[in-house]
C-alpha cells in the first residue's frame, strides 16, 4: 500500500484539470465543425446540423439512461432549456460556417463567453479579459471589411446561445447528478435540430450519411459537451468563459489543416492575444469546492441520477 502511495504523483490542482477538459472539449469541437462542413453540400447546414444533434441525443439516452421523474421540476425545466440553446449555439454556428472561414466565425462566437467572462470578480479577469477582446478583434479584422453580413448575425446569435449555455451548464451540473442533466438536454437538442431541419433538408440522406454523422456526433457533440459539464464543476463561469478564448485558435488551425484556409499575419497575432489570455484565466479560475450534487431520495421531488453515471 505504502509503494502504491508513493508511486502515485500529486493531482492536479482543480483549475488545471478544469482548464484541460475545456481544451479537450473545444478541439474536438473544431474538429468535427470542419469535418461537418464537407457534408454541408449534401445535407444542407441545418440538415447536418439536425442529424448530429439528433444522434448525439440518441447516444445519450442509450448511455446514461436518465428518469425524467427523478428530477425536480426546475431542474427538468433547466434541463429543457439548455437543451435549446445547445440547439441555437450549434445551428447558428453551422449557418455562420457556410458563410464565414471558420476561425472568423469562432471569433466571433467567442464574444459570448466573453460576456460571461466580463462580469468575474477581480481585477486581474479583466486584463485577461481585455486582452482576449484584442485577440478576438485580430481575427476579424474589421477594419478589411468586406465580412458577410448575413455569417456575422448568425454567429453573433451563436454567441448568445454560447453565454446562456455557458450559465445554464454550471446550473445543471450543479444540481443534476454525473451526466444525467446532459442526457435530457441533449435529445431535446436533437429534437429541435430536426424540427429546424424539416424534410425538405433531410431527403437525400444516405446510410452512408447517416454512419459519417453518428461519428461526427460522438466526436463534436456527445464527447465536448460531456467535458464541458464536467469542466464547469471545476471553473467558475467567467474563468471558463475566457478560457473560451482559445477556441477562435484552436478553430484558425483546424480549418488550416482541415479545410485549407490560411490565415494572415492579423489573425495569426490574435491567435497569441487569445493562447495567452486563456492561460492567464486559468491561474485564478478554480471554484472554492468542486459541486457534487448530493443523492437525495426520489420522495423528496429533488434531482437524483445513477453514482455510476
Amino acid at each position: 500500500m505504502s509503494l502504491l502511495k508513493h508511486r502515485t504523483g500529486p493531482s492536479l490542482p482543480t483549475s488545471a484539470t478544469g482548464a484541460l477538459m475545456a481544451v479537450a472539449s473545444m478541439s474536438t469541437i473544431q474538429l468535427g465543425l470542419a469535418l461537418s462542413v464537407p457534408l454541408v453540400d449534401q445535407l444542407g447546414a441545418l440538415g447536418a446540423t439536425g442529424l448530429r444533434l439528433a444522434w448525439a441525443g440518441l447516444l445519450l439516452l442509450a448511455l446514461i439512461r436518465p428518469r425524467p421523474r427523478d428530477f425536480a421540476g426546475r431542474d427538468l425545466l433547466a434541463c429543457t432549456l439548455l437543451g435549446a440553446v445547445s440547439a441555437g449555439m450549434m445551428v447558428f454556428f453551422m449557418l455562420a460556417v457556410t458563410r464565414l472561414p471558420l476561425g472568423t466565425a469562432s471569433a466571433l462566437e467567442f464574444l459570448g463567453p466573453l460576456a460571461v467572462s466580463l462580469y468575474g470578480p477581480g481585477r486581474g479577469r479583466k486584463r485577461w479579459t481585455v486582452m482576449a477582446a484584442i485577440g478576438v478583434v485580430a481575427l476579424t479584422e474589421p477594419w478589411r471589411g468586406g465580412i458577410d453580413a448575413a455569417g456575422a448575425g448568425f454567429a453573433l446569435a451563436a454567441a448568445a446561445c454560447w453565454a446562456a449555455y455557458i450559465l445554464l451548464t454550471q446550473r445543471v451540473g450543479d444540481s443534476v447528478t454525473g451526466l444525467n442533466g446532459l442526457a435530457v438536454s441533449m435529445p431535446v437538442a436533437g429534437l429541435i435540430g430536426l424540427l429546424v431541419a424539416a424534410p425538405a433538408d433531410l431527403e437525400h440522406v444516405t446510410w452512408r450519411l447517416l454512419g459519417a454523422m453518428l461519428v461526427l456526433a460522438a466526436l463534436g457533440a456527445v464527447l465536448p459537451f460531456a467535458l464541458e459539464f464536467l469542466a464547469l464543476r471545476r471553473l467558475t463561469t467567467s474563468a471558463f468563459g475566457t478560457l473560451m478564448s482559445l477556441e477562435p485558435a484552436i478553430a484558425l488551425l483546424a480549418g488550416l489543416l482541415v479545410l485549407g484556409q490560411t490565415p494572415d499575419l492579423a489573425p495569426a497575432a490574435g491567435v497569441a492575444f487569445v493562447v495567452t489570455a486563456g492561460m492567464g484565466a486559468t491561474h485564478t479560475g478554480a471554484r472554492p469546492t468542486p459541486t457534487t450534487p448530493e443523492p437525495h431520495d426520489a420522495k423528496t421531488s429533488t434531482t437524483v441520477g445513477s453514482p455510476s453515471s
